[in-house]
C-alpha cells in the first residue's frame, strides 16, 4: 500500500496536477479497516490473507533476493528540496568538438545569474555548473593510456579532510579494480577556491578525477561496468558517511562530465580552471543555474546531474518514490542479471532533490534500453487525451502512454529538463507547459536552447544565421542526434 498517494490527470482540456498526502485520520481508517478485515477472518484465513497480499507485491523469493524493506517517504523530508531555474544548451549538429561551444555556453550560463540565487555572503550560489563530453584531448595530455571507447572518468567531490579523502581514494580504487578496470591515474582537478563565497567555502569538497581503462568487448559493456561501480561507490559511501553526500561521484561515465558546485554562474569557469584551456573541446554543453526552494544548498545538489538539467518542480515526488522503493526489488532485466542489488536503491528520499531523483530513474532507463527520448516521454508523459494530433496523425502514440502508465508513474510538474546521453542532446518540457523553452538553429549548424532569448546575443549576432527558431509547447521535445 503507498501512502500518501499521487493523482495526476492526463486530460488536456482540464489540465491539473494533484498531490494529496494522506491525513492521520485518513490513515487511522485504513488501519480500522484492515484490522477489522483480519479479524473477521478464521486464524487459517487471516494467515491466507496475509500471504496473499503480501505475494502480490513481494516477489522476492521467487527471484532469488532479500526480502523487500522499502520505507515510506515522508512529505517533510521533500519539501523543501524543490528549486526554479535556469537552463540550456548548446551542440554542434555534426558532434564537431570545439572549445568555442564551452566558451558560449559559460557566457549564455552568465546571463542566468537573475534565475538564480545566492546566499546571505551574496557570493555563495545556490549551484552552477555545466555539461559536457569528457575532454579527451585535456586528460591525455596529462595521463597516458587514454584510449576513448575503453576509458570512463569519475568526477568526484571528495571529503575536506586529507584522511577522509585518502579513504574514499582508497575504497573507490579497490572497488574499480574489483570490476575489472585499470585505473590510470588520480587527477587533481584545478580549482581557484578564492572566488568561493564564505558560506560555499565551509562545505566546499576536495576535487578529483580517476581515470579508468576496462578491456571489455566494447562500449555497451564498459558503460554497463561504470555504472554498476558507481553504485557499488554510492553504497560504500552510505555505509561510512549515512544519506549525507561526504564523497559524491558527478559522473562516472565514458562520454559525459560534469563541472558544478555552490557558485554564481559567472564564476563556474573561474574557479574550474579546466574550463579555461583551450584543450577542453566538445560537441555539446548543457548549463544550470539553480534557484533551491526552501532549503539549504549543498554541492552535490547543484545541476546538470548525470543526465539532465531540470527546471521547475516534480509536485508528484513524494507518490513517484514511494512507488519506486516498493517496486524496486522486482525489477529485472537480463542485461542487469545478477547485479540487481548493486543497483539498489535507485532513489533517495532524504538529501536528494527532486531533480536528483527523476535523474536517477532516468539514468537507469537509458542504461538499460531506453533511448533519451522515449525515457523521457514515458517519465514526463504529455496529456494524450482529447489530443487531435496524437487522434488523428500519432495514434500509437497513445498506446504508448497508456502502456507505460501503468508500470511507470509520471514524474509530473511544471519542468523544462534539458539532457543527453553524450550521443544525443535534448529538451522536454512538461505536458502544462509552464516552463519557457526558446530553441534556435543557425546555418553553420549549431542549435540553441535556453529557458529564455537573450543569453547568447542571440536577437542581435545570430539573428542572420538563423534557419530556424521557436519555442517548445506543452509536452513537446527537441532532440539533437550528434552521431
Amino acid at each position: 500500500a503507498i501512502n500518501p498517494r499521487s493523482v495526476s490527470s492526463r486530460d488536456s482540456k482540464g489540465l491539473r496536477n494533484v498531490t494529496c498526502s494522506a491525513s492521520s485520520a485518513f490513515k487511522s481508517r485504513k488501519a480500522a479497516r484492515a484490522k477489522s478485515t483480519l479479524k473477521s477472518a478464521s486464524s487459517t484465513s487471516r494467515k491466507a490473507l496475509k500471504n496473499n497480499l503480501f505475494s502480490r507485491f513481494l516477489r522476492s523469493e521467487k527471484v532469488g533476493l532479500e526480502p523487500l524493506n522499502a520505507t515510506a517517504v515522508e512529505f517533510d523530508d521533500l519539501y523543501g528540496e524543490r528549486d526554479a531555474c535556469g537552463v540550456g544548451f548548446i551542440a554542434s549538429m555534426y558532434g564537431e568538438r570545439t572549445f568555442d561551444i564551452v566558451q558560449k555556453a559559460l557566457k549564455g550560463l552568465g546571463c542566468m545569474e537573475h534565475r538564480g540565487a545566492c546566499s546571505a555572503d551574496d557570493d555563495s550560489g545556490d549551484g552552477a555548473g555545466i555539461m559536457t563530453e569528457i575532454p579527451w584531448k585535456l586528460l591525455s595530455s596529462e595521463i597516458d593510456g587514454i584510449e576513448e571507447g575503453k576509458t570512463g572518468v569519475g568526477m568526484i567531490f571528495l571529503p575536506q579532510d586529507e584522511a577522509g579523502a585518502e579513504n574514499c581514494k582508497g575504497f573507490i580504487s579497490r572497488l574499480a579494480e574489483e570490476r575489472g578496470f585499470e585505473i590510470l591515474g588520480w587527477r587533481d582537478v584545478p580549482v581557484n577556491s578564492d572566488i568561493v563565497g564564505v558560506m560555499a567555502k565551509a562545505t566546499e569538497p576536495k576535487m578529483a578525477q580517476i581515470v579508468l581503462k576496462g578491456d571489455f568487448a566494447d562500449y555497451e559493456t564498459l558503460d554497463k561496468e561504470l555504472y554498476i561501480l558507481r553504485k557499488k561507490i554510492e553504497q560504500e559511501v552510505t555505509k561510512i558517511y549515512g544519506p549525507e553526500d561526504e564523497c559524491y561521484v558527478c559522473t562516472l561515465s565514458g562520454k559525459t562530465i560534469v563541472y558544478k558546485g555552490m557558485l554564481r554562474s559567472a564564476v563556474v569557469s573561474s574557479y574550474y580552471l579546466d574550463l579555461q584551456n583551450e584543450l577542453f573541446e566538445t560537441a555539446f554543453c548543457i548549463y544550470h543555474r539553480r534557484f533551491s526552494t526552501n532549503t539549504v544548498p549543498k554541492w552535490p545538489l547543484a545541476q546538470p546531474m548525470r543526465f539532465l538539467g531540470h527546471n521547475g518542480e516534480i509536485n508528484t515526488l513524494q507518490g513517484n518514490l514511494n512507488i519506486m522503493n516498493s517496486r524496486e526489488k522486482l525489477l529485472s532485466h537480463p542485461k542487469w542479471e545478477g547485479y540487481e542489488e548493486d543497483l539498489l536503491p535507485i532513489c533517495k528520499g532524504k538529501g536528494a532533490s527532486d531533480s536528483a531523483n527523476l535523474d536517477r530513474v532516468a539514468e537507469l532507463l537509458t542504461k538499460t534500453e531506453f533511448d533519451p527520448e522515449p525515457t523521457m516521454m514515458l517519465l514526463v508523459p504529455e496529456a494524450y487525451d482529447n489530443h487531435p494530433d496524437l487522434d488523428t496523425k500519432y495514434p500509437e502514440v497513445k498506446s504508448f502512454y497508456k502502456y507505460f502508465e501503468g508500470l511507470q508513474e509520471g514524474w509530473d510538474g511544471p519542468a523544462l529538463l534539458v539532457f543527453s546521453n553524450g550521443d544525443k542532446v535534448g529538451a522536454r518540457l512538461d505536458r502544462n507547459g509552464l516552463r519557457p523553452a526558446r530553441f534556435w538553429q543557425t546555418d553553420d549548424g549549431y542549435i540553441f536552447v535556453a529557458s529564455e532569448v537573450g543569453v547568447l546575443d542571440d536577437v542581435f549576432d545570430v539573428a542572420s544565421k538563423c534557419v530556424a527558431k521557436g519555442r517548445l509547447g506543452p509536452g513537446q521535445m527537441l532532440c539533437v542526434d550528434m552521431r
